[in-house]
């Protein structure tokens, strides 16, 4: 008894001694924010002649390594264009043949008939998962092409086949050379934690300048940002590959190829097959986004029917997008927990392989079916289903009700008056260092001593990269999202816990809207709100309120039942039980939701440029019209160190509750 109070006492400590911290880091950034009308103008916002040129550094240093191709000078650019105009084309080539007609190798005269790969999709997907499965496998590209978008998913499929590969074999060298080599591991750990928060827009120009235009850099921008997430799981994979597995081979005799390729990866196999399904999600959401740099494909073509404010169409191409993510993550899912089968001794080849000699029946029979009944072939224009202009008319009409206007109008009148415009110009009224301290305060609340030191100096990178006020309003942008989101967000997913089928309803809602590509939220939002602070923030509403619903769900079915069992034998209420309980015991797995909802709010605030901002957003995309890498890099790495600050903060107080906990 004598050890537990005096651990008490010294804990008591500890949280006075923190809480004193806190207290005079928040006294000082209201003395600086209350002083500034006497303030000196450096303790303001830093003067120009103080913020070092680290956009002219890093564009001296790229040009350095990048070289040049019209004077013959060596550089690394020599490299990437003859990797993307060669190895790299020619894999472009061969899968923009099969899928495309594209006339070249292996040069056959039009590409591979719908029919043939809607069965052998069927087959796949009943091989891995059963009828359902096959279902939404064949009924995918039955859709796409019904449509009318076959050759346009094509076209994005064309470029998935080869980026995804690359950023698997990529990705399973960095992490098992990660695994062998903690120096190694420790080395790449700060960069892989930076590319996850890096906007889009700062891998598509680096791919521009060094793999020209078009689908080589697409394929290069989509394979380096879906490759981080493969890495890290390859390297949890061997990680946890237990010992009496290693004792086993090495007394086998393996050598050290051997315990590779026999024992270790096939031991850490769900890991690894876990990295190859966020590798192909990755892959698909990016290869979206590369129509910004003018990659085809559906991202191409939804990106002209927005500019065009054709909102049937995009809803369309939005939803072929969303059932080729659905198809390819369910099937890459079932992929990993699907166990290798074993047949006894003497078992019949036929036995053995009878899906794999069903999907070259089920894919021969309708190609040369498809060679007799054109719409097996091609489904022409004029046969397509589309109903895009319908459904352009019924929305249009929609959004002309007296109603539907007025309301509109007061959401966005109150919005724009009442909060978000207070809101920002209050955030860039406060002085760079109090600023800085009020977010090392909420680093050190909320995550302690190290979370702290790293907001200062991230947010002091920050100050001095010379963006401070662009990196302010987009902080602004994710902090408002992000708040009305937990409005929407955690009440829903209370509600939705109270019975089952509502919460696997609201699970499936989450999946669908999470696949829906980023950039086509915006357009509702645009003609509802037009261009405005709240269209912005509600685009990345909609985008964040998923995370947030869906771990708040989880967090509450997680609660141990014998807990809230004793919460009713006690005579708790329901709202004493869900207070007092169990939030408290989901707050871990919440917390995961609220982080995840500030990394999608970043990546959205970044999209959101593409209808005129004044965030750092806006000036990333001004650059993707030039060869400025440097300010691309600054502009860039201010966004990851603001969104790595949030995300330390927030897990290391996810981890201590956890540990807190028992969890």
């Amino acid at each position: 008894m004598a050890d537990i109070a005096a651990s008490h006492v010294n804990d008591q400590g500890q949280g006075l001694t923190r809480t004193r911290v806190l207290q005079i880091i928040l006294a000082a950034a209201l003395i600086l924010t209350a002083a500034k009308p006497i303030l000196p103008d450096f303790l303001i916002r830093l003067p120009e002649a103080w913020i070092p040129p680290f956009a002219q550094w890093l564009d001296v240093f790229f040009e350095f390594i990048k070289g040049d191709i019209e004077t013959g000078r060596p550089g690394l650019v020599h490299v990437t264009r003859w990797f993307a105009e060669g190895p790299l084309d020619f894999m472009l080539g061969v899968t923009a043949n099969l899928l495309e007609g594209k006339h070249r190798w292996p040069y056959f005269e039009d590409p591979i008939p719908w029919s043939a790969i809607a069965a052998l999709a069927a087959v796949v997907g009943y091989y891995l998962g059963g009828w359902k499965l096959a279902l939404l496998a064949g009924g995918t590209f039955l859709w796409t092409a019904l449509m009318g978008q076959w050759k346009l998913t094509m076209q994005t499929l064309s470029v998935l086949a080869v980026a995804a590969p690359l950023g698997f074999i990529i990705g399973l060298v960095i992490g098992i050379a990660a695994w062998k080599w903690r120096a190694f591991d420790n080395a790449i750990k700060p960069a892989l934690a930076v590319m996850q928060t890096l906007p889009f827009y700062t891998y598509l120009l680096p791919a521009v300048i060094f793999f020209k235009v078009g689908p080589t850099a697409g394929a290069i921008a989509t394979t380096i940002y879906a490759t981080p997430p493969m890495v890290l799981m390859t390297t949890i994979g061997l990680r946890k590959v237990s010992p009496e597995i290693v004792e086993a081979g090495k007394m086998s005799g393996c050598t050290r190829w051997q315990m590779l390729t026999r024992v270790f990866l096939p031991s850490a196999r769900t890991e690894i097959l876990v990295g190859v399904n966020q590798v192909i999600m990755l892959c698909l959401a990016m290869v979206v986004l590369t129509a910004f740099i003018g990659m085809p494909g559906l991202g191409g073509k939804l990106l002209a029917m927005m500019n065009s404010f054709k909102l049937g169409r995009s809803f369309e191409i939005g939803i072929t997008i969303v059932l080729v993510a659905i198809m390819l993550d369910r099937l890459s899912k079932a992929w990993v927990v699907k166990q290798p089968e074993h047949f006894e001794k003497g078992t019949p080849w036929l036995i053995r392989y009878k899906y794999s000699v069903l999907a070259v029946v089920a894919f021969v029979g309708f190609f040369v079916a498809a060679q007799f009944v054109d719409i097996l072939n091609e489904v022409g224009r004029k046969q397509s289903l589309s109903m895009g202009r319908e459904i352009d008319a019924v929305i249009r009409g929609f959004l002309d009700l007296g109603w539907v206007k007025a309301s509109t109008e007061f959401i966005r009148y109150i919005l724009n008056v009442w909060v978000l415009i207070p809101f920002r110009d209050m955030l860039l009224f406060i002085p760079t260092p109090a600023f800085i301290l009020f977010v090392v305060a909420f680093a050190y609340g909320v995550g302690g001593k190290r979370p702290a030191i790293f907001a200062a100096i991230f947010f002091s990178l920050v100050a001095l990269s010379g963006w401070w006020d662009r990196s302010i309003i987009t902080l602004y942008s994710v902090i408002s999202a992000v708040f009305i989101s937990m409005l929407i967000g955690i009440p829903v997913g209370i509600i939705a816990t109270r019975h089952d089928v509502w919460a696997e309803r609201i699970l499936l809602a989450c999946d669908t809207a999470q696949t829906f590509p980023s950039f086509i939220y915006l357009l509702p939002a645009i003609m509802l709100f037009g261009i405005t602070d709240t269209t912005v923030v509600l685009s990345i509403v909609i985008f964040t309120t998923v995370p947030l619903t869906r771990y708040t769900i989880e967090g509450l079915r997680n609660v141990p039942v014998e807990l809230t069992e004793a919460a009713d034998m006690a005579g708790c209420s329901r709202w004493q039980k869900l207070t007092s309980v169990q939030l408290p015991l989901a707050m871990p797995t919440m917390a995961v939701g609220f982080n995840q909802a500030l990394m999608f709010a970043f990546f959205m605030v970044i999209i959101a440029a593409f209808i005129g901002t004044q965030d750092l957003g806006q000036e990333l995309q001004r650059t993707l019209a030039g060869t400025d890498l440097g300010k691309n890099f600054v502009l860039g790495i201010n966004v990851s160190l603001m969104a790595l600050t949030f995300d330390l903060a927030v897990i290391s107080w996810a981890n201590a509750r956890k540990k807190a906990l028992g969890l």
